[in-house]
């Protein structure tokens, strides 16, 4: 098929492809003067585009090379725009958006060392699926299974992105596949003794904000975030208000019903209610756990000034909010339903409580499969002979 010309380029077929020549204006290296230029433009696959689509990408991208490269023009294939760039600067400012301040924080530093340190400088339409496979492979190797879930999440977001803006004409992102090979996420849990254990080592006020923490399967942010004004003892609940998270207070939490009121066991509101007649401060607005400032403790220290020495004293694999929230949705399992769990650790969703939290318990494991082999081994009742009925003649 010939070349057919379209006002500041002509559009030609060639293999599987759309293929668009533009002429522009650039600027001579040596002389400085201003001279005409072809330049190549892939516009798209023939099997998805017809001759009319090509003919209008082609006249977009003519429009847009007039200018050469402004910040709201992005040029198809365009050998400048790296991976780098378009990241910071068409994926990232649309996400921002959706994205609280620290979360936006922490997915952007992930996104910096896990994919813009390796691949921030090859240019956007040089990518294969190769490169990106390859790219997920290494991570495979030294990052956790989640991480690397999230890392290929992005750069299927990225590309799909890409894509939807005009910066390329084939997503190569789109069959990237999951190693077979990850590490496995930390699945550490701790028995009712272990959990019992811990809390005869802890003082007065730290027991009663473990125990606290145990019984209600808290976050660190909203256990920290707790203030007297939240306390209602003569209703038996705390309401939760606020999280702290990395040194500020937000007003928001994890999930929708992250901030909500829960129940107090008569016992550990007692124990609340002494705490709060010998604690330094206890006007509405002071933290019901403060460091020696007044304000609230950080997560970090509290864990490593003693939950992390409680661990190494008893021996204990691990010791940590997060391994006595799962260990708590574990061991809760058999008091009530998925649904009750799932309410107890205020999940958006039930299966994130059962699949990702609620661990199998080995002894209950085998009880179980003992209760199956008791009732194979079962014997089957013998039937009652049938009487002979006797025919007379």
């Amino acid at each position: 098929m010939a070349k057919s010309t379209y006002g500041n380029g002509y559009l030609r077929p060639r293999g599987k492809k759309w293929y668009g020549y533009i002429r522009v204006i650039v600027k001579d290296s040596e002389t400085g003067e201003r001279i005409t230029d072809r330049i190549s433009v892939i516009l798209g696959e023939k099997a998805g585009m017809t001759k009319k689509q090509a003919r209008e990408a082609l006249a977009r991208e003519g429009a847009k090379r007039k200018g050469w490269f402004t910040a709201n023009a992005p040029v198809l294939n365009d050998s400048r725009v790296t991976f780098d760039w378009f990241v910071r600067n068409r994926y990232i400012p649309l996400k921002k958006g959706d994205w609280k301040e620290e979360t936006a924080k922490n997915k952007i530093a992930l996104i910096e060392s896990d994919l813009l340190e390796d691949l921030g400088d090859i240019p956007l339409r040089n990518f294969t699926r190769y490169d990106l496979q390859m790219q997920v492979n290494k991570l495979a190797e030294t990052r956790s299974r989640d991480r690397v879930l999230q890392m290929r999440a992005y750069l299927r977001d990225i590309f799909s992105e890409a894509l939807d803006q005009d910066f390329l004409v084939k997503d190569p992102a789109l069959r990237v596949k999951v190693p077979g090979q990850l590490k496995q996420t930390d699945k550490t849990t701790l028995t009712w003794d272990q959990l019992r254990m811990v809390l005869d080592e802890l003082t007065a006020m730290e027991r009663i904000l473990i125990e606290l923490d145990m019984t209600e399967a808290l976050r660190p942010g909203e256990l920290f975030g707790l203030r007297w004004k939240c306390f209602d003892q003569k209703r038996s609940n705390l309401r939760l208000q606020e999280t702290v998270y990395k040194g500020k207070i937000r007003n928001w939490g994890k999930t929708a019903k992250s901030l909500s009121t829960i129940h107090l066991p008569a016992a550990l509101a007692s124990d609340l209610a002494a705490w709060k007649k010998i604690c330094p401060d206890s006007s509405p607005e002071a933290f019901i756990f403060p460091n020696q400032d007044g304000g609230f403790m950080d997560a970090d220290n509290f864990r490593k000034r003693v939950l992390h020495k409680i661990a190494i004293k008893l021996g204990l694999p691990k010791v940590t909010f997060q391994v006595i929230r799962r260990a708590v949705a574990t061991l809760a399992q058999h008091m009530g339903s998925v649904k009750d769990v799932q309410g107890l650790l205020r999940h958006e969703k039930p299966t994130i409580s059962a699949e990702v939290y609620m661990q199998e318990i080995p002894e209950t494991v085998r009880k179980t499969v003992n209760s199956i082999h008791k009732e194979l081994r079962k014997r089957r009742p013998v039937p009652s002979p049938k009487p002979r009925i006797v025919r007379t003649a």
